[in-house]
C-alpha cells in the first residue's frame, strides 16, 4: 500500500511542476486528478498535501533566481543590493492584498469556491482574457521590459490580480498576474519572471499556514508521500521554468488561452457525466 500511495505521489509532484508555472491552474489539474487517483488518506492531510507540495515548486524558483533573490552579498564583507531590496518592496506590496484575503477567510473561500464548477468557469474565463489580450497587444512595444522598471503601483495592480486567484480556484495564480502584468503593458518573460519571484512569499505562506493547521502528527507513509511529492514538484518545477522562459520569447500566451477553454470545458462535460 505504501509503495502505491508513493506513485500517486510521484504523479501529483509531475501535475503540480507542470502546472505551477504553466499559466493553466495547477487547482483545475489537481482536481481532475484527484477524481481519478485517490490518494489513500485522510481527507485533512490530502488538503494539506495538496497545497504544500508547491514547497518544493517554491524551491526551483529560488535556485534558479538565486542571484536575482538576494539581496546580501558576502564576499569579503556585508554588501546590499538596493536594487533587489526594491525589488522584494514590490513583491511585498503586490502579496499584500492575496495575503490579507487568505488570513482572514482562507477556509471560507476553500469551502464556498473550491469545485469543479468554479474552477471551470475561471479556466475558460482566463483562457479566453488570455487570447483577448495577446490579440490586443499585437505588434505593440511593452511599456515595461525589466522588473527594475515595475513600479510600486504597477506591483499593487499585478496583486490585486493575484487576489482574484486566492478567492477563485481556476484563475490560476500565474496565469491572473500575467494577464494583469500583460494588460498594463508588461512584456511577456517579465511578466513571468515577476510571476515566480510573487509566488516565493505567496506558496510559502500558504504552505506554512496548512502545515500549522494540520500539526506535525504523520505517519510514516504520510511523511513520505509528502516528501515525494515535493522533491518530484521541485525537479519538475525547474524543467518547466526553463522551458517556459525559452518558449515564450519567441511565442505568446494565446496557447495557453485555447489549452485553459478546451480544459474547463472537460471538466465541465466530465462531471456533468458523472452526475448522471
Amino acid at each position: 500500500m505504501g509503495i502505491v500511495e508513493i506513485l500517486k505521489a510521484i504523479l501529483f509532484g509531475i501535475v503540480e511542476g507542470i502546472t505551477e508555472w504553466l499559466p493553466i491552474s495547477s487547482t483545475g489539474h489537481m482536481i481532475l486528478l484527484d477524481d481519478f487517483v485517490k490518494l489513500n488518506t485522510s481527507a485533512t492531510f490530502k488538503a494539506m498535501f495538496l497545497v504544500v507540495i508547491q514547497f518544493g515548486a517554491i524551491l526551483a524558483v529560488i535556485v534558479i533566481y538565486w542571484k536575482n533573490l538576494m539581496p546580501f552579498g558576502f564576499q569579503k564583507r556585508l554588501t546590499v543590493k538596493t536594487d533587489i531590496l526594491s525589488m522584494w518592496g514590490k513583491i511585498i506590496v503586490a502579496c499584500i492584498p492575496a495575503a490579507i484575503v487568505g488570513l482572514l477567510w482562507d477556509e471560507e473561500i476553500e469551502a464556498f469556491f473550491y469545485n469543479y464548477r468554479t474552477v471551470s468557469i475561471m479556466l475558460i474565463l482566463f483562457g479566453i482574457l488570455f487570447i483577448i489580450i495577446e490579440n490586443y497587444n499585437r505588434n505593440k512595444q511593452p511599456k515595461i521590459s525589466a522588473i527594475s522598471k515595475i513600479s510600486y503601483k504597477t506591483a499593487l495592480i499585478i496583486g490585486l490580480f493575484q487576489l482574484i486567484a486566492a478567492i477563485f480556484p481556476g484563475t490560476s495564480r500565474s496565469g491572473a498576474t500575467i494577464v494583469g502584468a500583460l494588460l498594463i503593458g508588461v512584456a511577456r518573460t517579465t511578466a513571468a519572471e515577476f510571476t515566480f519571484y510573487l509566488a516565493v512569499p505567496v506558496m510559502f505562506g500558504a504552505s506554512v499556514l496548512k502545515l500549522a493547521k494540520f500539526g506535525f502528527h504523520y505517519t510514516g507513509v504520510e511523511v513520505s508521500i509528502l516528501l515525494t511529492g515535493m522533491v518530484v514538484a521541485f525537479v519538475v518545477s525547474v524543467l518547466i521554468i526553463k522551458f517556459l522562459m525559452n518558449y515564450i520569447k519567441k511565442h505568446d500566451f494565446k496557447v495557453f488561452g485555447w489549452y485553459r477553454i478546451a480544459l474547463g470545458s472537460i471538466i465541465l462535460l466530465y462531471f456533468a457525466v458523472k452526475s448522471f
